[in-house]
């Protein structure tokens, strides 16, 4: 078949001052993950996370919903072997290990797995509409995608249990203020904020950036002093650079620096 007879379901929808924009379109679904969409998540930050002209991206899907959740039936009569040799945590990885910057943009719902693609990424920007939960739990299952481990990290062990154990829906205020989300904006303004924000984002020094990322994501599971050991290395590294150099000349200076993201 054609790409015209099955057009993918997730795609570049632009790339610009250094952002680029990748869309889940899967809308009679909700944009739920099935095997293709998970495989085309996957192969898109392979792509972008190689290309130097990436400094930022942003992943959103559409109006109604960010991802409703995975696609019940891929996996409603699957046994544990099947399961297992789907390995679908190879296609979370991309996203996971992606170097560059990422932004979620929320509509609508981030259920289930659509909740852990959003924990994924690095900032969430939620419309105030956006609906957050892991209702895995009322199918008798718990998250497989890493929603029990990254939410208790994101909103501490009481606030995790109760959404985990539950399955309730947070709506985008409640997530704000437990720490799901970065920001909450006009429903009308999701996509728009959150590419303002990667394009600030893509205006710094790139490697500044891809190691602050780099050693907060590292850290966080590390001792203290080992984690501080790894911030300092960095810290140190980033002398080596010609934005470092630009950066500190523009400010002695008093002018605004010209970034180019070189070593």
């Amino acid at each position: 078949m054609s790409d015209k007879q099955h057009p993918p379901e997730v795609f570049l929808e632009s790339l610009t001052e250094g952002v680029a924009v990748v869309v889940i379109n899967r809308p009679k679904a909700k944009n739920a993950l099935n095997a293709d969409v998970r495989r085309q998540l996957a192969e898109q930050f392979l792509s972008l996370g190689q290309r130097d002209e990436v400094r930022a991206i942003v992943l959103t899907g559409g109006d109604q919903a960010f991802v409703a959740g995975a696609d019940v039936k891929e996996f409603a009569t699957a046994s544990p072997t099947d399961m297992y040799r789907r390995h679908n945590e190879r296609f979370w990885d991309p996203i996971a290990h992606c170097p560059k910057p990422v932004i979620a943009a929320v509509s609508g719902f981030a259920l289930g797995g659509g909740c852990e693609l959003a924990m994924h990424c690095d900032i969430i920007v939620a419309g105030e509409s956006a609906r957050f939960g892991q209702p895995e739990v009322k199918l008798g299952l718990m998250p497989g995608a890493g929603g029990t481990q990254r939410l208790v990290r994101a909103v501490g062990k009481f606030q995790a249990m109760r959404l985990l154990m539950t399955g309730c829906m947070v709506n985008a205020p409640e997530a704000l203020r437990m720490g799901l989300v970065s920001e909450v904006v006009a429903d009308d303004q999701t996509l728009e904020h959150a590419m303002s924000l990667a394009r600030e984002i893509a205006a710094m020094p790139a490697l500044a950036v891809e190691q602050i990322k780099e050693t907060v994501l590292s850290g966080a599971d590390l001792p203290l002093e080992s984690a501080l050991v790894l911030e300092r290395k960095a810290f140190q590294m980033l002398f080596d650079t010609a934005d470092q150099k630009e950066g500190a000349a523009a400010f002695i200076e008093k002018r605004k620096p010209t970034y180019r993201g070189e070593a």
